[in-house]
């Protein structure tokens, strides 16, 4: 009776285990993973005569949106002793990832268009897989839709100064064999380990049943105790 409960005991602790187990992987999942429509976080750095500022959290409307191409107008505070003399430039951390976008040169570059910062996403599934960025001309055809841009932004005195941020998604279809070797192996691990406490719950009455029998056996010569 006492081996039957003991044994439902571990039965019921191996199935909690397995089910503590997948709770917790079905909550991290999702935390780390995009759908498409998500927005991916983005912050913002500057950097203006060797001084930079901290990391800020760009808004939702600013940021990338997960698989979805599309443009925004990202304003741009004017630095702490702007002279106009140095260049200005500004970076990126993208997703949970915290994907750097190096230093992009935005003010005072050697051109006289307005600059346009192109990122370019590749993502597969619900991971992103990389982020790059470089600055480029305006388009003229976007300099007819925004008129106002190419004014204000070379008025020294107009602040915020807006970017155009052009953001474009490429899917990469390709297998990621390292990714699913380690994921195969830390299932068989982690079904190794759950599977090795279930036999240790399971074995271990019939182990101290065996130790206390050994013991007997050995205590008392041929194994058979004296009655007085």
């Amino acid at each position: 009776m006492a081996g039957s409960l003991s044994s439902s005991n571990g039965s019921s602790h191996f199935f909690f285990l397995l089910l503590l187990l997948l709770s917790i992987a079905s909550l991290l999942s999702p935390s780390v993973a995009y759908r498409p429509g998500d927005i991916v976080s983005m912050s913002k750095s500057g950097q203006y005569h060797g001084s930079r500022t901290v990391w800020h959290d760009v808004i939702g409307r600013h940021c990338p949106i997960f698989a979805v191409n599309r443009e925004v107008l990202i304003p741009l505070a004017k630095p702490t002793g702007f002279t106009g003399a140095d260049p200005y430039k500004i970076s990126f951390q993208v997703g949970h990832e915290k994907f750097l976008i190096p230093w992009l040169l935005v003010v005072n570059r050697k051109s006289t268009s307005v600059p346009m910062i192109d990122v370019h996403l590749k993502y597969s599934g619900n991971d992103i897989h990389g982020v790059t960025a470089k600055v480029v001309d305006m388009p003229q055809h976007y300099i007819e839709v925004h008129k106002d841009i190419q004014k204000n932004f070379w008025d020294v005195e107009h602040w915020p100064k807006h970017v155009l941020v052009r953001y474009t998604w490429e899917e990469q279809s390709e297998i990621d064999v390292s990714g699913g070797f380690y994921v195969l192996f830390g299932s068989g691990l982690l079904l190794s380990f759950i599977l090795a406490i279930y036999v240790l719950q399971s074995s271990q009455d019939k182990l101290a049943r065996f130790v206390r029998e050994t013991v007997v056996d050995s205590s008392v010569p041929g194994g058979v105790a004296k009655v007085e």
